[in-house]
């Protein structure tokens, strides 16, 4: 059987593992190794998370998620040898500048500002508030560290903050277009535009309230294609939100994702593009990080 390429910006995959006892070679979410080595290549960014409102500990929970993983990719470096780690949340760094060193180390490629609540950098998309003077000095430390901003969950003002800000291209791991479903989580039209326009990045995710009514493969591949029309065929991939959302009934993990590409290839875009859209794209962006 054909192997496909498989490069996933987002997953929360760690976090259900640590709650829930599970082990990450093989469990009854939607992701793990053993589903993920039936594609090649395959890559996975696997968010560290925690919820900030119930936890006081949460950046031990972090550490204790990374120290999963980095011990995974000690044990299959064949299978995880490209994955990486993502930080969803900056509170749970304590917003710390000193603090991203020590998420570097570990892996991470970019940090999402905020989750769901404020936080001293700047409000989430439930909220008009900007990034904050402290949130200024984060993005600019790191940038100076090559670590990527991820607007995902970010307010609409936090963007654009974001944008007159950064240097580099800036990324959202996992939002979908809001012009097809009007969730203040999902990116505008003049947002895609300027992250594709950057070199930057857009996963899309599967989480059914941020496609819309109906919710399906299909629904997914009219919000690829809404990207396609605004220029993101080297910019556009997926997010999942793997392990962290409720999924469409006909793509429920990580073993559903051949359908998404035999859907796209029975509209008759081209192997190249496809291959650019489940892994290239992502793997480009982080080359060198």
């Amino acid at each position: 059987m054909r192997k496909i390429p498989y490069f996933d910006a987002h997953c929360d995959t760690l976090s259900r593992c640590r709650q829930n006892g599970w082990q990450l070679e093989r469990n009854p979410g939607h992701l793990d190794l053993e589903r993920l080595a039936a594609f090649s290549p395959a890559a996975q960014i696997f968010a560290l998370y925690a919820d900030s409102a119930r936890c006081t500990d949460c950046f031990d929970r972090i550490r204790s998620q990374a120290e999963l993983f980095l011990q995974a990719q000690a044990d299959h470096p064949e299978l995880l040898g490209r994955s990486r780690l993502s930080v969803e949340g900056a509170e749970l760094l304590d917003c710390s500048i000193d603090r991203l060193d020590t998420v570097r180390g570990w892996g991470a490629v970019w940090i999402n500002l905020t989750w769901n609540h404020e936080n001293a950098l700047a409000g989430p998309h439930t909220t008009s508030q900007g990034l904050t003077a402290a949130g200024r000095d984060f993005v600019r430390a790191m940038e100076e560290r090559g670590l990527l901003v991820d607007v995902s969950h970010l307010s609409d003002r936090g963007f654009w903050d974001v944008l007159d800000l950064a240097e580099g291209p800036v990324m959202a791991s996992h939002s979908n277009a809001r012009a097809l479903c009007p969730h203040s989580r999902n990116l505008t039209d003049d947002m895609a535009r300027e992250i594709f326009a950057r070199g930057g990045f857009v996963g899309l995710n599967f989480c059914i309230h941020f496609l819309g009514s109906s919710p399906s493969i299909e629904t997914v591949v009219r919000h690829l294609e809404h990207f396609l029309d605004l220029g993101g065929e080297k910019c556009l991939g997926l997010g999942s939100d793997f392990d962290g959302t409720d999924l469409p009934p006909d793509l429920t993990g990580l073993q559903d994702i051949p359908k998404l590409w035999e859907a796209l290839e029975g509209r008759g875009y081209p192997e190249a593009l496809l291959q650019d859209l489940f892994y290239h794209n992502l793997d480009r962006l982080l080359t060198d990080r």
